[in-house]
């Protein structure tokens, strides 16, 4: 009995220290495991904030470049204007047509720009219920549907179109030579 016993003893105590042993290389690796997260935390904050450096230099030479550009067309202006009035009095009246002329034409750029901001709406949607949201929302989406089937008929009038012509322009070339091809 005394022999069991001590068999037995020997067994708890190796269980124990497997455990203890378990306990440790636990330990161990929920440490690795936190380490590995701070590391990939701060990896994750380092590439953000490159991310926004890259950002705001790309916008600060955007911004530098269309400064430059802008200069460039304002001396280019000065500079017609002093050849203009050098040319002598007879040509006043061309200088103020010239001006004229370039006052009423405007670049693609700033004619999107004029369109968009005849066409948007602004958004007033900071003290409307839940039900005005979604019916805000689902006005947005009718006429976001709206646009978007427009879009789709004028397409498909362009592409009759110049189904068309491309027929009429084969016609041409087949009476032409007296024989269908």
């Amino acid at each position: 009995m005394e022999k069991d016993l001590l068999e037995l003893q020997t067994l708890i105590d190796v269980h124990f220290e497997q455990r203890k042993k378990e306990e440790e290389e636990l330990v161990a690796l929920m440490t690795r495991i936190e380490r590995r997260r701070a590391e990939r935390a701060e990896q994750q904050r380092f590439r953000t904030e490159k991310e926004r450096e890259r950002q705001a230099k790309l916008a600060e030479e955007k911004m530098r470049k269309e400064e430059e550009e802008a200069k460039k067309r304002a001396e280019d202006d000065a500079k017609k204007k002093k050849v203009l009035s050098n040319m002598g009095a007879h040509f006043g009246g061309y200088l103020v047509k010239a001006e004229q002329k370039r006052g009423k034409r405007q670049t693609g750029r700033e004619m999107k720009i004029r369109i968009l901001s005849e066409r948007r709406k602004p958004l007033n949607i900071e003290n409307l219920s839940e039900q005005q949201l979604r019916d805000k929302a689902k006005e947005l989406h009718d006429w976001i549907h709206q646009l978007e089937s427009e879009k789709f008929d004028l397409m498909e009038k362009l592409r009759r179109q110049k189904y068309e012509v491309r027929g009429r322009k084969k016609g041409l070339c087949l009476t032409r030579w007296g024989r269908l091809i």
